[in-house]
Formats: structure tokens, C-alpha cells, sequence
């Protein structure tokens, strides 16, 4: 470390605790037998960090590819990002594991994500230790750290970090952000939300937004609205506190959602579609000093759609796809701005501690071919391209991507150009277009700005480790009773004054869904593993993949930097070499069996995330029961019985399960008994009951099955009873297997979040003109059962 005054450290190493949380002191004062026999001394507070202890911004902007910011040479307007590179250095080898939740459990703990439970994202979560979707209590997170040291802590935003099942207002609360050290949490637990219509939770409560999406709501502005008040409140009664904020926003993960003054702002912008955007992105981030002059832009992948392949009438379509995406990732970056403008204007800005993370991995091609609704390519369901457009022609046409009535995403060419120049992209932890993040870091009291990027190999779980030496702090033996599982990472203060330092994070590895590699002293061998985020369904023969069929790539890193040139020919030796240390950190670190990942979403599907019961007694007012953990309405034959008071003509929502993206619902409109099922926008299916339903009080019933045989995405047959008599059937033709949405939630009579049906769309939240007693819900068997 430099002996410059400004070194980047605060002071000495604090005395070595080796156990939190800090043993009760007794108090300073002598009791004695009477008040006047006693001595009054109270003890000054104790202060457990040093003095100048630097107040910590931690920015995670998510699903974002390294080619995508003006402030490293792409397209979209990043002031903010400029900001903090103007003030700090920046990392452009930086890396993070290649999708959400790993990288946030990575990020927070300073361990390898498979070592704290998450080599999946949480509602994939599996019985494999190191895919239980659970932070265990032997890896402490920063913020219960910097908690008992005496930081005031804070979240918001995207969380990601607890079990689907867990997500209820029954809790259990202790995998929740409070639950992890942060007193104070606001923003969505799941991996993805509606930017308009979220399911918001704050501390342990679930909340409805402050506004609706016609009054202004957008996710993004909400969580900097809530994080300066937040700073405004720590500043009035804490003054004396540094404060640690985790600023996570949803941005740029689909769906792509933002007001189309924001969209605008890049008319034109992409017309000349991803293949060229790649190649004049690869030229700015060299102008931008960002990638080396000597870097190769590597090809595109055969199996992805050139932009002169796509029909000459669908390139409006996907161009606008991608001027979305684009205002997406402007606003998010405004936002971060704001709050650290209002950390400046509360005077504490020059103490700040900032580090801003573009992507918790590279850009997301899982909007496949160009989407209204991303979540048909999780459910597998097949579509065209042609199929969207025609669907969106009914409801505004391009004018209405972006907004509350879709749940858009870009084509994967686009998410492979925002990766430039690396070949991968978000969930192939194989290639640097996967995990090659840029990070940049700020501290003006302390750090001196330098333009030239540090080039050291470093990983998220770097952030930890840094924060620790910065403060002194040696991470503890023991956190409330359980020994700590030891620190991966590497502090990176060693390079924050000097950007020829000699590297110190010299082996890392990284594995995702079987896409997996090894980082060693400038080499890195790389294994695409048995599938391709951008090629729609499951790939032949996936059921019986072991990674041995697998073909390992060999890189020399240190003069190959974007994997251009593959050297496994050349040595054979090495790649060996490489393969053996990724079978000891892959028993190191729990991440065997390989591949495990995906035992959820291929293997077993019938396993994935759902309640353990199979019937259900609801009232009337229940609301914002999170889908993964609501009765599947959807996809398995059920039964919802309800009682029923109305008056003549009645309205309102009976019941809702999703979004405005895919769901179903049940309605009355003019006293009109009506079922919508919303297959992702791309098909509806309406059933209505053949006359009104009288005033009074009724039982009706919506009994679903399967029309013929169970199979994945099968049709259902829908009936409509009321007091016992049918009055109403039809057959949907295709359903969804997985699920409709990741963050919206069962209704009971109104319709909260996302309007499922256009039919109600302008009259959220459509709340029942009349009263709904007991709602029962029951699976049952299906036709051909015993």
C-alpha cells in the first residue's frame, strides 16, 4: 500500500475479533445498597470502527452487457457511470458468475457462490448444498458485519436471495434482506418484477406501490425515491453513523420496461441492427481506453440470426425492442445518479465509499427471437416472431413495447452485441461475455482518480474482502455462535493506488447450469456445457448429458483478451492441467454434481418450487400471495369454489394468478361471469357464462382440467358453475407448464399488480361490487385416476 497521506486504507488493522456478535459490556457505574452510597460513571459509547470510517455505496445494475455504456465507448448515455469513473479507477477485468442470484450471494458474502448455496438462481433451487437457494448462517453477509461494527444498513431493489417457498407473508423472515444483517429493506424479493406494477415488499411487509403507473410509477425512481429519504432520515438521527447502502434496480433484466419519452431518446439509434452495433461498440471501447488495441472482436455464433437474416418487415420490431432496452438502461443510471446526488448534498460524498457494478452478469438473450412476454421462453412454449407482432398490432402497436400492457425483451442478437467483443453472454459462465463485468470505484477523500483502467483479474466475491481491509476489520471466526466458512475473495485495495500492481486473485472458477471454466495465472480453460441461452427448447439429447461428452477450450488470457484464439491443440498439457484444478475447486466449493443446475428446469421440472399443499381455504381479502407459492391455477386440474354476494349487474374481480404478461382471471362484468386465460399476450382465451349472475348470494365454482392428456403446455378444459349448474365451458389450447409470472401474485377479489385482462385493464384494481366469504381450493386427480 502507498505511503501517500490519501492511501486507501483508513487506519491500522482494528483489533482482531474473532467472534460477533461484540460481548455485552457491564455498565461503568458502582451500584452500591442506596442511591447515595452509589457512583454514577457511565462509560463513553463504545466505537468499534476506526475514526474516518468511509460511508459504502454498493450499485448493481442488472443484465447489463460491458458494450452497452457511452462511458466505455457503446450507445447507451451512462452519466452517472461516467461520474464515478471520473472520480475513481475502474476494473476491466472485473468478473461475476454469470447470472442473478449467484452473483449477489457471491457479492454480499465474499464467497464462491456455490459455496453459500446459490450455483442456481433461488426458484431453481435443488437439495445439493450448493443449490439449496440458501445463504447459510456460516457465511455472514457484509451488511451483519458492518452492523455489529456500528453501520447503519440498507437495501433496496432486487433482492433474489431467498427461497421462492419463503416468500409468503408467513415468512419464515430470517433469508429475507433483515434477516442478513440489513435494518432496513424495500424493493422485490424474486429474480424479476413488472417496473410498473411490482409486488413491493418493505422490512417484512408486502406494500402496494406509492402510485400507479398512469400517476407516474416507475420501479426504478421509486427505490432512488425511497433511498434519499432513507439518507435524509439516517442523516437527521444518525449523524454520527457511516451507513452502508445496497442500490440493486431491476434494470436492464426483462421485462424492458420504460416510459416511451426515454425509448425516443434513441430513435435510430440501432437501425443498422446488432451486428454492426457490435463492430462500432468494439471501436469505442477501444477509443474509450477500455479494451486493449491488440483485442479481437470475436464472431457471432452460427446459431444466431444475423441481422441481415431477420425479414426486412420484423426489423422495426427488433429495432424498437432494443431503443427500450436502451432508455431502460439510461434511466437506471439516472437513478443510481440521484442517489448519490443526494449523498453529496448531505455532505457526505467525499467519504463515500462507491462501487458501481455494470451487470451481475453480461446481457440476457432470453427474450430468444425477440419478445411481448419473456417468460413463453422459460415456459417453453414455441412461438414466431410474426406471432408477437401480430399480438402487439392489438395493443397499440411498436408505441406499445415498454409499457404496462407488454413484457417485451430483445432479441438475443442484441444481448450478444452488448457483450462485445467477448462470445458469451448471461448464463454461459464459460466465456467472458457471461461474466466479464465492469467495475468502477470512487472515494474522493481517499482515492485518486486515474483514467487507466486496472487490469488485475478480479471476481465479486472481491468487494468483501476490500471493504474488510479498508475498515480494518478481520473477518470474524464466528457470527452468533457458528463458525464462519473462510473469505474466496481477494482484496483489491492493493491496486486501488497503484494500476501495475502484481495480481493477487490468481484462481477462480466459474460454473452456471454445466457452462463452466477456470481462471488460472492468465489461463483460462472454458466448457460451453449442453446448451445455448439464445436457441429456443432443450437441445437433443440433454436428458442424458454428462460432462464428460462435453469439448473443453484452452485460452491464454494474458494475450488473448476476449478468447479469440483457442489453443487446446497447442496445449494439451495445460488444458489438462486447467480440467484437474476445476474438479478440486468444484469439490472444494460444493458445486458437484456438475450440472446440477439444471436437475429443476430439465431433469424434473415436476420438482420445481411449488406449496406442499394441495388444497386451500382463502377469504375474501386475501391478496399478494406470490405465484411460486399460490395454488397453480394454470396448469394443474383444480377446483375454486367461492361464496358469492352480489347485487344486479355486478363488477369486479372475483380472483387473479399473474400479470398483465400471462395469467388468468376470473371476473364480473355486468354481472356477467367471465374467465380470461392470457397465454403471454400471444393468444387469450375467453369464457363467459351464457346470462348474468342473479343478486344475491351464490357458491360458484371454475373447475379446470386437462382436455385429453397431462402432458407440458396440454390444453384445459374451463367450467363455469354457479349454485351447481354449469353456465358457462370452453377449452384453452395451450397453458402454461412453469408458471406466469416471476413476481406477481394470487388476488382475492381485486386485481393488484399487472391487469391480466385488457377487459379491466383501465379500472384497476377492479375490486368485487360485492363480498366474497370463503374461497376453497382444491387439485384433483386427474380423469384417469382410480
Amino acid at each position: 500500500m502507498s505511503d501517500d497521506p490519501r492511501r486507501t486504507v483508513v487506519g491500522s488493522p482494528l483489533p482482531v475479533e474473532r467472534s460477533l456478535p461484540f460481548p455485552a459490556r457491564r455498565s461503568g457505574s458502582v451500584a452500591g445498597r442506596t442511591l447515595g452510597e452509589s457512583t454514577y460513571s457511565p462509560l463513553p459509547p463504545e466505537r468499534r470502527l476506526p475514526p474516518g470510517a468511509p460511508n459504502i455505496l454498493v450499485i448493481l445494475i442488472d443484465d447489463a452487457g460491458p458494450a452497452l455504456p457511452t462511458t466505455l465507448g457503446g450507445a447507451v448515455r451512462t452519466p452517472t457511470l461516467d461520474r464515478v469513473r471520473a472520480n475513481g479507477v475502474g476494473y476491466n477485468r472485473f468478473h461475476t458468475t454469470a447470472m442473478c442470484s449467484p452473483t449477489r450471494a457471491s457479492l454480499l458474502t465474499g464467497r464462491n457462490q456455490h459455496r453459500v448455496g446459490n450455483g442456481q438462481i433461488a426458484e431453481l433451487a435443488n437439495d445439493w448444498d450448493g443449490y439449496s437457494g440458501r445463504i447459510p448462517a456460516s457465511s455472514a453477509t457484509v451488511a451483519e458485519v458492518l452492523r455489529q461494527y456500528g453501520y447503519s444498513t440498507g437495501a433496496w431493489g432486487k433482492w433474489h436471495n431467498t427461497p421462492a417457498e419463503e416468500t409468503t407473508a408467513a415468512g419464515p423472515f430470517d433469508r429475507w434482506p433483515t434477516g442478513y444483517g440489513f435494518e432496513y429493506f424495500y424493493g422485490f424479493l424474486a429474480g424479476e418484477a413488472s417496473q410498473y406494477e411490482p409486488n413491493m415488499v418493505r422490512n417484512t411487509t408486502t406494500v402496494l406501490p406509492p402510485k400507479t403507473p398512469e400517476e407516474g410509477y416507475h420501479l426504478s425512481e421509486d427505490i432512488a425515491d425511497d433511498a434519499t429519504r432513507w439518507l435524509r432520515d439516517h442523516t437527521a438521527n444518525a449523524p454520527d453513523k457511516p451507513f452502508f447502502m445496497y442500490w440493486a434496480t431491476g434494470a436492464l433484466h426483462g421485462p424492458h420496461h420504460i416510459m416511451k419519452e426515454w425509448a425516443d431518446r434513441y430513435a435510430g439509434a440501432f437501425d443498422d441492427g446488432w451486428d454492426a452495433y457490435r463492430e462500432r461498440s468494439f471501436r469505442g471501447a477501444k477509443a474509450a481506453g477500455w479494451v486493449p488495441e491488440d483485442a479481437e472482436l470475436t464472431p457471432r455464433p452460427e446459431q444466431l440470426d444475423a441481422w441481415d437474416d431477420i425479414p426486412e418487415h420484423q426489423k422495426p420490431f427488433q429495432r424498437r425492442l432494443m431503443e427500450v432496452a436502451a432508455g431502460f438502461g439510461e434511466h437506471a443510471d439516472v437513478q443510481a445518479g440521484r442517489v448519490i446526488d443526494e449523498i453529496e448534498r448531505l455532505g457526505h460524498l467525499e467519504n463515500t465509499l462507491v462501487f458501481y457494478i455494470w451487470g451481475d452478469n453480461g446481457s440476457s438473450g432470453e427474450g430468444q427471437n425477440g419478445t411481448i412476454s419473456e417468460l413463453l421462453a422459460q415456459n417453453g412454449i414455441p412461438t414466431t416472431v410474426d406471432q408477437h407482432i401480430e399480438a402487439l398490432d392489438d395493443l397499440g402497436g411498436l408505441d406499445a413495447l415498454g409499457t404496462p400492457a407488454t413484457d417485451n425483451m430483445y432479441h438475443a442478437g442484441w444481448a450478444w452485441a452488448g457483450s462485445s467483443p467477448y462470445q458469451g453472454m448471461k448464463l454461459m459462465a464459460s466465456h467472458l461475455g457471461g461474466t466479464r463485468n465492469p467495475l468502477f470505484v470512487s472515494w474522493p477523500a481517499r482515492l485518486e482518480p486515474d483514467p487507466q483502467p486496472r487490469t488485475q483479474f478480479s471476481h465479486v466475491n472481491d468487494v468483501v474482502p476490500t471493504i474488510y481491509e479498508i475498515l480494518g476489520i478481520t473477518a470474524p471466526e464466528t457470527v452468533g455462535g457458528v463458525p464462519q466458512d473462510p473469505i474466496d475473495g481477494t482484496s483489491l485495495a492493493y491496486s486501488f493506488d497503484d494500476a501495475q500492481a502484481e495480481e493477487r486473485h490468481r484462481t477462480q472458477y466459474f460454473e452456471v447450469m454445466a457452462s463452466r471454466s477456470i481462471y488460472a495465472d492468465g489461463w483460462m480453460a472454458s466448457a460451453t456445457g449442453p446448451r445455448l441461452p439464445w436457441v429456443p427448447g432443450l437441445p437433443p439429447g440433454i436428458k442424458t448429458w454428462t460432462p464428460d461428452q462435453d469439448r473443453w477450450e484452452l485460452y491464454h488470457l494474458d494475450s488473448d483478451w476476449s478468447q479469440a484464439r483457442d489453443l487446446t491443440d497447442e496445449y494439451p498439457e495445460r488444458l489438462a492441467e486447467l480440467k484437474e484444478t476445476f474438479a478440486i475447486e468444484a469439490a472444494r466449493n460444493d458445486v458437484l454434481p456438475v450440472g446440477a443446475g439444471l436437475w429443476v428446469p430439465v431433469m424434473h421440472p415436476e420438482y420445481r418450487i411449488t406449496p406442499p399443499y394441495s388444497q386451500w381455504t382463502l377469504s375474501g381479502d386475501t391478496v399478494r400471495i406470490p405465484e411460486f407459492c399460490a395454488p397453480a391455477l394454470g396448469n394443474r386440474p383444480n377446483v375454486v369454489t367461492m361464496d358469492v354476494t352480489v347485487g344486479d349487474g355486478a363488477d369486479g374481480v372475483l380472483y387473479k394468478l399473474g400479470g398483465a404478461g400471462g395469467g388468468l382471471t376470473c371476473f364480473l362484468l355486468d354481472g356477467v361471469l367471465v374467465y380470461e386465460y392470457n397465454l403471454f399476450l400471444v393468444q387469450r382465451t375467453v369464457v363467459r357464462s351464457d346470462g348474468p349472475v342473479p343478486a344475491g348470494s351464490h357458491e360458484v365454482e371454475i373447475e379446470t382440467r386437462f382436455a385429453g392428456d397431462p402432458r407440458p403446455a396440454g390444453p384445459l378444459q374451463v367450467s363455469l358453475r354457479v349454485d351447481g349448474a354449469e353456465v358457462g365451458s370452453g377449452t384453452v389450447p395451450v397453458s402454461a407448464p412453469l408458471l406466469f409470472s416471476a413476481n406477481d401474485c394470487l388476488d382475492i377479489g381485486r386485481a393488484y399488480g399487472g391487469a391480466v385482462s385488457r377487459t379491466y385493464a383501465d379500472r384497476l384494481p377492479f375490486a368485487l361490487e360485492g363480498r366474497i366469504g370463503t374461497v376453497h381450493v382444491e387439485y384433483l386427480r386427474p380423469a384417469s385416476a382410480p
